[in-house]
């Protein structure tokens, strides 16, 4: 347990303490002391350490790893004293999930119901171990309340599995909720998760699980011998899931064995079977997904549904956009991509006051598709005529807060984890007028991931300078200057690659505020002739925004000069972007909207979005977001050159 906590909360190479030089190299070198005794086990060292750091600001840190090297001896008091003591920090609320964590193993149920209703971070495992509680303690008709969390497609956490074995004994898991919950997934390709769901199943419905993973690693092999009984629902789904698994890649591939195959299927399975073909197809930009989307009837999920409007969209079929909207959940219908396109159906299908009564609110948020709403009503959106700004008066109490101050020391010690949390933890319950000072604050500490964020937050007041801050303008203006890319584009890219933090990394090993990865920066290096190029020079500012700009412009140029296409292929690869377009113009809202990857959709729909706020800030001649996507014009032959995963192009 002390293990976890070391690596998950300080992982900084150094440490600025906010105080003169000698006092900070001295409480740096105690904290690294008291930190590895910590991880070593050493108490002794560690309470020696831990006490030079009393009534630092970060003490509630030191406390933290106190109560952790004894959670199980401390008292219940010392633990709430801290917890009442630390109340405005997030580790507070996580010290007492720990805590709880610590007494449902034990089986402390009083103790722990007694603590439970105060924890604010619940998450699934402890929402279960709470209801093992209420059932250790006798309260009746608890055991249903532990269904819902059945119907995952993930795993769920340990805490949940005497629930579901109690479920499953008692009666109330019928075999029709395991097979729902082993579709779901199948669905998900969570191949393992399935293994342990089919264990519920009586013996005589048992699922081959050799057959399972046959299916799972080589779908057409399996389609190709049939080595399951069709007469049989585990022969028959896992059937399913082989012919689901290959349309992932190639849904024509799976459609002559579903041919040869769907007499032995019910017209439940049969519906069920075509809507996820369907779906295969509507993300590969198949021509015939929508006729595969009308076999499947009316039993069609939301994700279904949501990719059934996009192979409408590709198609022009605004009568097919209207009714798979209409036939989404209400909470679906109201998330204002498809109450823009809704009203953009009902405008094409000669409705144009209906539609235009959906887009007049839409166009009051800020957001992409409240721009595209906007553009559609022939206004240009910009940022509001007025930003409010908070007093100075405020903004210094704000920055005197414990809590703030907490958090930016710790930004100063580069623990960027850390440092997020404790901020997020203190403007949780702020308003807009609170929001909006703590983002000034962040912003002159030059923290511009949490100014932006923060004043994202707000409903009523805002301040667009906060959301859409231009650091570093004058490299920034000459390098765009030099390649020839639109400024306010550039910035809207970085504010969605990295906000802004100089050491950004991501999961794939991207780097610095454009996020260039090794092997692109490596590739424009050679390009640009740098024979001294090292690859620790990717998080310097003026190189990593020299060579992100230099491949946004390739990318741009190798893509006809297309800012839309160009943003697709600076997240998903060149070959991707090209791949994307129809054979026919479309427009480029259509174009975005039905980019196969959830994260490159989010992200051109953001970059786009960003580029016009910059370009009102910058003074920009006004374009609305729907000028800026523009149109994506057919490819003119095989693309010359591709990126594959990792940006970098694969030819010259």
């Amino acid at each position: 347990m002390n293990r976890f906590f070391v690596t998950g909360i300080f992982l900084a190479g150094s440490v600025f303490w906010g105080l003169g030089n000698a006092a900070a190299a001295n409480h740096e070198a105690d904290f690294y002391a008291a930190r590895e005794a910590f991880r070593s086990g050493d108490i002794a060292r560690f309470k020696t350490m831990s006490a030079r750091l009393q009534g630092h600001l970060l003490e509630p840190f030191v406390g933290y790893m106190q109560l952790m090297l004894r959670l199980r001896d401390a008292s219940p008091d010392e633990i709430r004293g801290y917890i009442q003591r630390n109340g405005d920090s997030y580790l507070a609320d996580k010290l007492r999930g720990d805590w709880l964590r610590l007494l449902a193993k034990d089986q402390r149920w009083d103790l722990f119901m007694g603590e439970y209703p105060a924890l604010i971070n619940k998450d699934n495992e402890l929402v279960c171990y709470s209801l093992q509680a209420r059932i250790g303690q006798g309260e009746a008709g608890v055991l249903p309340e532990a269904k819902p969390y059945w119907f995952s497609a993930e795993e769920q956490p340990a805490s949940c599995q005497p629930l579901f074995d109690a479920l499953a004994i008692s009666g109330l898991l019928t075999v029709d909720d395991v097979w729902a919950r082993l579709r779901l997934t199948l669905e998900a390709g969570n191949v393992s998760v399935a293994k342990r769901v089919a264990q519920y199943f009586p013996g005589h419905q048992e699922i081959p699980l050799r057959e399972l993973e046959r299916a799972a690693d080589n779908p057409l092999g399996f389609l190709d011998k049939i080595p399951v009984d069709l007469n049989t629902r585990a022969g028959r789904e896992l059937t399913i899931f082989a012919l689901t698994r290959a349309a992932r890649s190639q849904p024509q591939q799976a459609l002559p064995y579903w041919h040869a195959l769907r007499s032995h299927f019910s017209a439940e399975e049969q519906a069920y079977t075509w809507g996820w073909l369907a779906f295969h197809a509507a993300r590969k930009h198949d021509p015939e997904a929508l006729s595969w989307f009308g076999k499947a009837g009316n039993r069609l999920s939301d994700l279904q549904l949501s990719w059934k409007v996009r192979a409408a969209l590709r198609e022009q079929r605004w009568s097919e956009v209207q009714s798979a909207i209409d036939a989404m959940s209400e909470a679906e219908q109201n998330q204002s991509a498809w109450r823009y396109w809704k009203a953009r159906a009902l405008k094409a299908q000669g409705r144009a006051a209906q539609g235009n009564a959906i887009l007049a609110p839409l166009s009051r948020e800020f957001n992409y598709y409240g721009q595209l709403a906007a553009g559609d009503l022939g206004i240009v959106a910009g940022s509001p005529g007025e930003n409010f700004k908070p007093g100075e008066d405020e903004i210094k109490a704000m920055e005197k807060l414990p809590a703030i101050k907490r958090a930016l020391a710790l930004h100063e010690m580069d623990l960027r984890a850390e440092s997020n949390r404790e901020w997020i933890w203190a403007v949780r319950e702020f308003d807009d007028r609170r929001l909006l000072a703590a983002a000034e604050v962040a912003q002159r500490h030059g923290w511009y991931e949490r100014a932006i964020n923060t004043a994202d937050k707000t409903r009523q007041l805002h301040d667009f300078s906060l959301r859409f801050p231009a650091p570093h303008r004058d490299v920034m203006q000459e390098q765009a200057r030099l390649v020839g890319l639109d400024e306010a584009w550039v910035y809207g890219l970085i504010r969605q690659e990295s906000r802004f933090v100089q050491q950004a990394s991501s999961g794939v090993g991207a780097s610095g505020l454009m996020q260039l990865m090794p092997k692109t920066a490596s590739w424009i290096a050679k390009r640009l002739g740098l024979k001294n190029y090292r690859q620790s020079m990717i998080n310097q500012l003026d190189t990593n925004v020299a060579f992100g700009t230099y491949y946004l412009k390739y990318v741009l140029d190798k893509l006809d000069g297309q800012p839309l296409l160009a943003t697709a292929a600076y997240n998903a690869g060149p070959r991707r972007a090209i791949r994307w377009r129809s054979e026919l113009p479309m427009e480029g809202a259509i174009y975005a909207e039905t980019i196969p990857f959830s994260e490159t959709r989010g992200y051109v729909q953001k970059v786009m979005s960003n580029a016009v706020y910059y370009g009102n800030r910058f003074g920009q001649q006004l374009q609305s977001l729907k000028q800026r996507l523009g149109m994506v014009t057919p490819a003119k032959g095989k693309a010359e050159c591709g990126g594959g995963d990792e940006r970098a192009p694969a030819c010259e």
